[in-house]
């Protein structure tokens, strides 16, 4: 009976975002309320501890925030600085195939843009892309689409996946093990199986290309690829494990795109793995009127900057979070102290009981906005060019800040319910919810797991979004139903991941960088099958770990 109260403010969330198509930034502050209300009335919540577990809510998303900004302002300071346009010129004359085209800029520069910027960033810059070296703007749309999946769970230099272990960070204390080690397990599983999936989704995103826009509309033009998508995939998902396993999730995607771009790049050019026939699309004339541009899409700016010049934001980026973060895992004092810096309320309880702290100095976030300044003098940007990439940022992250602050306020309401009156009510609203999904799912929740990720991620356009309102679910339901944790917080992970193929706000944000306006509807349609595929794939690969035994990171009670 309980459970049906507690999943009052979910069932909410998804009506008014699924059904009503309302934003996240509307909805969220709506059930952060509804939830406080049914948290006072059911569970005897007072409302000095809503305030406090409220304020710390807002205060947590803060840290979030700096690295949404920071990303974001770097990509429009790039963009208005000219850098852009040079590293789009790359691109140019690389090879005359389109399927080729479509894994290095849809899948590899994409998976770039996702590391060092995320937030639906990576289809509004690489479909346009696209277009610019041939492709129908549909086919642009729905490609860039299908591969801003693969990179997500490491884009913005990690931020899902740190979101995901900082919701679930004092159960795993709770739970006896050491935190590091437990998010670096879950940055290593959250990886495999990606990367395992990788190979697949690449080569499905291809057959959907030529099926649906090809002038055969023939699964048979995929196959030439094969051995390409082979190589690139490989060539990224070494380093892409590799630096999960022995770094951390801040690099996993940036260094892997990086490397696997240039690699990309040069035996594209030189002929190497290429298929014997070139496949391209039919003549413009020939295009089915469905797959235009609807509205004018403007050009982007004409720069003759040098491409080493445009890069070097991104070289200083890399640089300094490889060099602290390597520092920081062999036991440097430096790079140690830098991490344990903190600003906030240390362990005073001085915000209503709570305490909160920010490692300031360690935040890729703050990092960005150094950046971004020192490019400024590099780039000899003028003084309107400056303020409209502050002005573009601070748009853009207006709406992702609303919902960031009440999503966490919410979270933190589900999980201490009960701190008012902890003999009234059996457990929180999340742990009474978890027991009741461990209830109908048991053992199978395994398969349910990525589902719920990709509906957060549907709902709310962000995976980061989606690990905070469903990661602590995740974890109590993985305890209940006797699962690894690490394994069902990795699957939230994947699925929030994945669910970008069809989240409404990366689709809105696509079909507007294309003129494709008003085929939201039809972009989702055909993505839904590549990302029922992908999710298939991380269910099979744990499955198949769960059945051999393997639990990372034991904790009691699970």
């Amino acid at each position: 009976m309980y459970a049906l109260f507690a999943f009052i403010p979910l069932i909410f969330t998804v009506v008014l975002m699924v059904v009503f198509n309302r934003p996240a930034k509307h909805t969220l502050p709506l059930t952060w309320l509804l939830s406080c209300v049914i948290a006072f009335v059911i569970w005897k919540m007072n409302f000095m501890d809503m305030a406090a577990y409220t304020i710390t809510g807002f205060l947590s998303a803060v840290e979030t925030l700096c690295i949404i900004f920071g990303a974001i302002l770097i990509m429009n300071t790039l963009k208005r600085s000219g850098a852009m346009s040079a590293i789009n010129r790359m691109f140019d004359g690389i090879t005359p195939d389109a399927r080729i085209k479509a894994i290095i800029i849809g899948f590899v520069f994409g998976a770039f843009i996702e590391a060092a910027a995320g937030f639906g960033t990576p289809a509004a810059l690489a479909a346009p892309l696209l277009i610019s070296v041939g492709f129908p703007p549909l086919a642009a749309a729905v490609v860039a689409l299908i591969y801003n999946s693969v990179p997500v769970c490491f884009g913005a230099v990690g931020t899902p996946t740190n979101t995901a272990f900082t919701t679930v960070r004092d159960a795993v204390i709770a739970g006896g093990a050491d935190p590091e080690a437990w998010r670096m397990s879950l940055t290593f599983w959250s990886a495999v199986s990606m990367a395992i999936g990788a190979f697949i989704i690449v080569f499905v995103g291809i057959c959907v290309l030529v099926k649906l826009f090809g002038k055969n509309k023939s699964f048979k033009d995929a196959l030439p690829v094969i051995p390409y998508i082979v190589f690139i995939v490989s060539v990224f998902d070494i380093l892409y494990v590799l630096i999960a396993r022995f770094i951390g999730p801040e690099l996993v995607s940036l260094v892997a795109a990086i490397v696997t771009l240039f690699v990309a790049l040069f035996t594209a050019k030189v002929g190497f793995l290429q298929p014997k026939e070139v496949w391209t699309f039919a003549d413009k004339s020939e295009w089915d009127a469905s797959w235009l541009s609807t509205t004018e899409v403007p050009e982007p700016r004409i720069s003759d900057m040098s491409l080493v010049k445009a890069w070097i934001p991104y070289i200083i980026i890399v640089a300094v979070l490889v060099i602290t973060r390597v520092c920081q895992n062999v036991g440097m004092d430096w790079a140690n102290a830098m991490k344990n810096f903190t600003v906030g309320s240390g362990t005073s309880g001085i915000i209503l009981g709570q305490n909160w702290n920010y490692a300031i100095l360690w935040s890729p976030g703050i990092v960005f906005i150094i950046v971004a300044l020192i490019t400024v003098a590099i780039h000899r940007m003028s003084g309107e060019a400056v303020r409209g990439a502050w002005a573009d940022t601070g748009k853009q992250v207006s709406g992702a800040a609303i919902a960031l602050l009440f999503g966490i306020a919410t979270v933190n309401i589900f999980r201490y319910t009960n701190v008012s009156a902890p003999d009234a009510m059996d457990g929180s609203m999340l742990y009474v919810m978890a027991r009741g999904m461990a209830d109908l799912a048991g053992r199978a929740y395994i398969a349910v797991a990525p589902l719920i990720g990709v509906l957060g991620a549907f709902m709310s356009g962000s995976n980061t979004v989606s690990n905070t309102l469903f990661t602590s679910l995740q974890f109590e339901t993985a305890t209940l139903v006797a699962l690894p944790q690490v394994f069902i917080v990795a699957l939230q992970n994947n699925g929030g991941a994945i669910g970008n193929m069809i989240c409404v706000n990366n689709v809105v944000s696509a079909c507007a960088t294309t003129g494709t306006v008003g085929s939201e509807g039809k972009l989702i349609r055909s993505n839904i099958i590549p990302c029922a595929i992908y999710c298939l794939v991380v269910v099979i690969v744990f499955g198949i770990a769960v059945m051999m035994g393997v639990n990372p990171v034991p904790l009691n009670g699970g």
